[in-house]
């Protein structure tokens, strides 16, 4: 039996090795598949994304009513007589809400341009935004790419409006409704530079702009392609026509293949795709949501009638289709027809899709047939896209849905004799071991241009596309939020909420890597750290604190080493656990450490039994310079890179490590040698901080000669002394009768004091042979609290610096000359951080943020801190913050769009004359103006900047029409 079952194994896959076989040879015969990566869509019914466009489709929702007021008035239009001149006999539509608002700021258009944009090139604008979100594809991504622009589009409705009154027509007139520019404003606002074409083959335009997409993309055109449609109805007259032509149903819906079918409903909608190889979608580890095997275009030609459909084209259109795509006609298992719901186009549609997919097709296996258009209208130019998304759901949920408005079966079509059946209730259907879901989607254009799509479910994601990370899992995870504007951005964070209460599976990993990843990202921010979904919901349910997220760090950026005593068994363990760039630093620096100590420095760091050696100076010195390395390592890896380097005492060697004064070799050489004869010294030093000026401390100093010194200038409230230990506590003594308080440190020797000598001269011939050279990056040395230079690079500076007071209140005010805005202390402890405020006014520009803190998480204070950089405006890499840890990409909400009103019968405001909002202000002739000021004769004064920049931004409100709280240094004027 066990034999038996081992050649049935063997038969099997022998059988799965042919099949792949057989599937290599036909990829390689037929063109590259393109995958679509990325969906947007806004249809009738509340349809605003692929989620409410299935709930919709699922549950058989009628998307159609009637004509709205803000459309035209259906009373003065309407007459149920299909003749009467001028009159409509239709009183229903599919009608997108709130189309004359838009958030113009947001696409860099000014509010003066917005009312002569098209709602169309709105529309298309929002939903590409919301497609290239959906695909994961921010907008730094996106600029200055090969991506391709295809759109669809044969309403001009706003454009005929605009051009209605000639003394209206501006310079925007054009722009904003032209074909040609609602295609190109695409490639202009995103910064796209591939092939970009606007198409109007009337109904099929959408899905004959997906062709030619695909077949750019094959032709190596562009690396990525975004294609689609959209239509807005706004005037009357097109209904009329419809009306003469009879192509309107008066009982308002479409029966597609129904008894009752008696022609279509008009209606508006948008939907784009992002389109990618399927080659390259697989190797950035994009979603899938299904694959373009082939496609395929067509006309009419001369046949029976200019607008009558034609079978034989509409046959071959789908054979030549299914030949590029390398699929046979039995493998078809669903058809999204055009499908008007005409008593003509539908018999011929049915017919042609019979005679060319009813070949070699079993009774029991009959092709599915259906159309959108029964539940949201024809869309017309949008009405192809409408299609591909509909089946592109179908096989995310596992489902096609039912074909409602279908009663009875058309008496014109003979269904007794085809193997064709249309979708009466929702049809499963699931994903199939032994075949693939494949479908075909067809468009006809009134005017003769046909096109069919063949879709194919998205392969299988192999193991191998999800990486596992190469250290252990993050304790905690980094939620991140942005916008534009501080109220946007709360309401972010309401939308993340309500999808995270109504997802409560979602993995939190996930949602960490698809916020930093896949969105983009704006200068207001927000970040917090999470360890469960319960912190997550509380984080988010507490709402943002008060006050503007407006980005602190526009300046340069400082690194911030720590001294000894901050040093604590088991910090940096928890990063070391999971952080693979700061663990690989650490483990070399442990490794050149190994021949110079007796102890193992990992263990000495992260084992409790080692937790005293910790506190002997040959161990604390070393284990301080290899965290505090790696740390520098770990943040230089997310993108922080530093314009200037500060340490305090031995934390100054790694500052001049990183600035390339010496090799990490010699570094370590350097510290090791430094610690250990630091620790043979005798033990009869002590250090005490002073809370009191330099000046009062030096007074308490005299008589006590080289006894005890000045070990740091901390603060200018601060100040450490070190000496001889009965000296020390003697001074202590005196300031303690002055009222002046101090603070005995836990050393075990006097750094930076004269008892530091006898060690000066070994440590001067160990460090002679090593390696110097002139800082690569700026460093401010403790000797003197300013820029160092050349002399760093030599043995002498480092001999002497052991003995120097540590100028750490000047080195803050030379880090704020040089136009410091944000401070890293790369450390175990916050210690510079807090002393380093207390150097600082209130008001300073600096931000300061740290690595680690003792008795909290490593990880959490660490992504906090990451979070505290995002929000300053740090500009973090995340593909290597997440480098091993590529998760599953979550759908996120969509931006929220801050929507006004903006529509061509708003009066525009004529341009006022500059002299009437700055009424006196005048520039004199005598004097050059400063740069700050400007002459007001008038008053015999001068107005400041400020003033200026307050009455021109009175004349930006008027001219462009902004409500002044919207007028920045970034609004577009033009």
């Amino acid at each position: 039996m066990n034999t038996q079952e081992s050649q049935e194994d063997k038969l099997k896959r022998a059988l799965l090795a042919i099949k792949k076989l057989k599937q290599q040879l036909q990829e390689t015969s037929t063109p590259e598949p393109i995958a679509v990566v990325g969906i947007g869509c806004r249809f009738p019914g509340g349809v605003t994304n692929t989620e409410s466009f299935w709930q919709l489709l699922e549950h058989g929702k009628d998307a159609v009513g009637e004509v709205p007021g803000s459309r035209w008035d259906i009373e003065q239009w309407y007459d149920m007589d299909q003749d009467a001149i001028g009159k409509m006999y239709s009183r229903w539509g599919g009608f997108l809400p709130n189309i004359e608002t838009f958030d113009p700021e947001f696409f860099g258009i000014s509010p003066r341009e917005a009312p002569s944009i098209d709602p169309q090139q709105r529309l298309l604008l929002e939903v590409a935004w919301e497609a290239f979100e959906n695909a994961g594809m921010t907008q730094s991504s996106l600029r200055d790419s090969n991506t391709g622009v295809y759109v669809g589009i044969c309403g001009n409705d706003y454009q005929i409006k605009a051009l209605s009154d000639v003394s209206k027509i501006d310079a925007y007139t054009i722009l904003g409704t032209a074909h040609s520019a609602i295609g190109g404003r695409l490639s202009y606002t995103f910064g796209l530079k591939g092939p970009n074409i606007s198409v109007d083959t009337a109904c099929s335009s959408s899905l004959v702009a997906v062709h030619m997409a695909v077949q750019a993309l094959r032709n190596n055109e562009c690396t990525q392609a975004l294609a689609g449609g959209v239509n807005i109805v706004l005037s009357p007259a097109g209904s009329v026509y419809f009306s003469k032509l009879k192509a309107l149903s008066p009982t308002g819906r479409c029966h597609t293949f129904s008894s009752d079918a008696d022609g279509f409903v008009r209606s508006e909608g948008c939907g784009m795709i992002v389109l990618k190889r399927l080659s390259d979608a697989r190797k950035n580890g994009d979603k899938i949501w299904g694959i373009i095997r082939g496609s395929a275009i067509n006309q009419d030609g001369n046949s029976q009638g200019f607008t009558a459909p034609n079978g034989p084209s509409q046959q071959a259109v789908i054979r030549r289709a299914l030949a590029q795509a390398g699929v046979a006609p039995h493998e078809v298992g669903y058809v999204e027809a055009h499908g008007t719901g005409t008593l003509l186009g539908d018999p011929i549609e049915v017919g042609a899709l019979a005679a060319v997919l009813g070949a070699e097709r079993k009774p029991e296996d009959p092709l599915q047939i259906g159309s959108v258009k029964a539940n949201i209208g024809h869309a017309e130019g949008a009405a192809g896209i409408a299609g591909i998304i509909k089946t592109l759901l179908s096989f995310e949920y596992g489902c096609i849905p039912k074909n409602i408005h279908f009663d009875t079966p058309s008496v014109h079509i003979p269904w007794d004799e085809i193997p064709v059946k249309v979708v009466a209730e929702n049809f499963p259907w699931k994903k199939n071991e032994t075949h693939k879901r494949v479908a075909g989607v067809s468009s006809f254009g009134f005017s003769g241009t046909n096109a069919h799509v063949i879709l194919e479910e998205a392969p299988a994601v192999e193991a191998t596309e999800i990486n596992q990370p190469a250290t252990g899992a993050r304790s905690a995870q980094l939620i991140i939020l942005s916008a534009r504007k501080n109220e946007v951005l709360k309401t972010v964070a309401e939308r993340l909420l309500q999808q995270v209460k109504n997802n409560p599976d979602t993995d939190l990993a996930s949602l960490a890597y698809s916020l930093a990843t896949t969105k983009t990202h704006f200068s207001k921010r927000h970040a917090f750290v999470c360890k469960d979904s319960g912190q997550l919901i509380q984080s988010l349910e507490a709402g943002l604190p008060e006050g503007d997220k407006d980005p602190v760090h526009d300046g340069k950026t400082a690194f911030l080493f720590t001294g000894q005593g901050s040093q604590y068994s088991g910090m940096g363990k928890d990063l070391y656990q999971s952080e693979p760039v700061f663990k690989a630093a650490l483990d070399e620096c442990a490794a050149l450490l190994a021949p110079l100590l007796e102890e193992n420095i990992l263990d000495v760091m992260f084992r409790d039994e080692h937790k005293e050696l910790l506190g002997k100076t040959m161990y604390a010195q070393p284990a301080l310079f290899s965290l505090e390395y790696a740390l520098y390592q770990q943040w230089a890896s997310l993108g922080l890179q530093p314009d200037v380097l500060l340490g305090h005492s031995v934390g100054e060697v790694v500052a001049a490590c990183v600035a390339g004064v010496f090799s990490l070799e010699d570094a370590i050489t350097l510290i090791a040698a430094r610690g250990r004869l630091m620790q043979a010294l005798p033990e009869n030093g002590a250090m005490a901080s002073v809370s009191a000026p330099k000046e009062k401390v030096v007074a308490a100093l005299n008589g006590f000669g080289q006894k005890v010194s000045i070990a740091a200038e901390n603060a200018p409230g601060q100040q450490v002394i070190s000496g001889n230990r009965e000296a020390v506590q003697q001074v202590c003594d005196l300031l303690q009768q002055e009222g002046i308080r101090s603070k005995m440190l836990d050393v075990s020797h006097a750094f930076h004091s004269t008892l530091m000598e006898p060690m000066l001269d070994e440590f001067g011939k160990i460090i002679s042979n090593i390696h110097f050279s002139s800082p690569q990056l700026p460093v401010i040395s403790n000797i003197t609290g300013e820029l160092c230079t050349d002399e760093m690079a030599s043995p002498d500076y480092w001999v002497k610096h052991i003995r120097a007071t540590v100028l750490f209140t000047r080195g803050v005010k030379t880090l704020e000359s040089l136009g410091v805005t944000l401070a890293l202390e790369a450390g175990p402890h916050p210690v510079l951080t807090s002393l380093a405020q207390l150097n600082t006014a209130e008001d300073s520009a600096i931000h300061w943020i740290y690595s680690l803190k003792k008795d909290e998480d490593d990880v959490v204070s660490f992504l906090q801190n990451i979070g505290a950089w995002y929000e300053a405006g740090g500009a973090v890499k995340w593909a290597s913050f997440f480098e091993g840890r590529k998760g599953k990409i979550v759908a996120l909400p969509t931006y929220p769009f801050q929507r006004k009103r903006y529509w061509l019968d708003e009066t525009k405001p004529a341009v006022p004359v500059a002299a009437n909002l700055i009424e006196t202000t005048t520039v004199t002739e005598q004097a050059p103006v400063a740069a700050t000021q400007v002459a007001d004769e008038s008053q015999g004064g001068r107005l400041d900047v400020s003033t200026v920049i307050q009455q021109l931004r009175n004349l930006i409100v008027v001219v462009l029409k902004m409500d002044e709280d919207e007028v920045s240094d970034t609004t577009p004027l033009l």
